[in-house]
């Protein structure tokens, strides 16, 4: 036998104690040709024990050295007949020991699934009895026996020679508010899928966060919170500004952070006052004074030269 197909047995222990048949522990020579037989060649170690399994059937244990299967032995069962000589082979089997290293338990799809796991094309097939779910209203009921659409209460009209005003809806009508509110789905949330849904949220965005601790105000106060429907609505919104490490999720109503709008208003620039005195235009002054002004006179053309060439 294969060790690939006898890598998920367990090890044996033997029942009682019981004295090992003298010619099936000799068969040493004969229980190694099998394991090596059975597995890749130079892989099978040294003789480790000697297991008595019941009357002249006993099993030889030898060392695993292949690479990944620490602390695996080959497990070479031999049996000889009543008052035979010859031993023969029973099973070859690769079997984890007590400090084996040995897979992690198996856990169905199920419950190794992480939010994120899921990507582009993946389903996620939901089970038929899913407390997160429960029926919603699929159109393709029949109204109760009250309703003023249902087939009762127009016989019982009938028979009371009634009319049915025209302002009673049909039932088409009905099935198009109830696609409209969205109730023509076939299951919907249910109480126990939107406190599931809540936990989880105020987990990620709640009260409790680092960033709501730190945070100047709430998001209940804040002008980019947008509020949810239905019961949600009472305690979540989802955020819409841009700059919040929340932008896009849904957060709690108690969840904060830096970004509130009324948290931080910037004020307007000041506009600076007109100047007083206008010192931005340019002012012409004459490189020379004015004749009339008194300051200066005229050079005199009839005076002594200085001496100057």
């Amino acid at each position: 036998m294969s060790a690939a197909t006898t890598r998920s047995g367990a090890p044996r222990t033997p029942r009682a104690t019981r004295t090992p048949d003298r010619l099936c522990v000799e068969a040493v020579d004969l229980a190694r040709e099998a394991a090596e037989e059975a597995a890749a060649p130079g892989v099978v170690g040294p003789h480790v024990e000697v297991v008595a399994e019941g009357d002249r059937v006993v099993t030889h244990f030898f060392e695993c050295q292949e690479p990944g299967y620490r602390g695996w032995r080959w497990a070479v069962t031999v049996t000889r007949a009543s008052r035979a000589k010859n031993v023969t082979l029973d099973e070859t089997v690769l079997l984890p020991g007590a400090d084996a290293l040995l897979a992690p338990e198996w856990v169905p799809w199920s419950e190794r699934l992480r939010p994120g796991d899921m990507g582009p094309g993946d389903l996620l097939p939901t089970e038929q009895d899913d407390l997160r779910l429960e029926p919603g209203y699929s159109g393709e009921d029949a109204p109760p026996p009250n309703s003023a659409v249902s087939e009762e209460l127009a016989d019982h009209l009938d028979v009371e020679d009634a009319e049915i005003v025209s302002r009673t809806p049909s039932r088409g009508a009905i099935a198009s508010v109830a696609e409209e509110l969205g109730m023509r789905r076939a299951r919907v949330l249910s109480r126990y899928g939107l406190h599931v849904a809540a936990d989880r949220w105020d987990e990620s965005f709640g009260a409790k966060t680092p960033m709501a601790q730190a945070a100047p105000a709430s998001c209940e106060s804040c002008a980019f919170l947008v509020p949810l429907a239905g019961s949600l609505k009472q305690a979540f919104g989802v955020c819409a500004n841009e700059f919040s490490p929340a932008d896009g999720r849904v957060v709690s109503l108690a969840y904060g952070c830096g970004g509130h709008s009324e948290a931080a208003v910037m004020p307007k620039p000041p506009r600076p006052a007109p100047p007083v005195l206008d010192s931005m235009a340019a002012d012409a002054f004459p490189l020379r004074p004015a004749k009339d002004s008194g300051s200066t006179t005229e050079p005199d053309d009839s005076s002594e030269d200085l001496g100057h060439s």
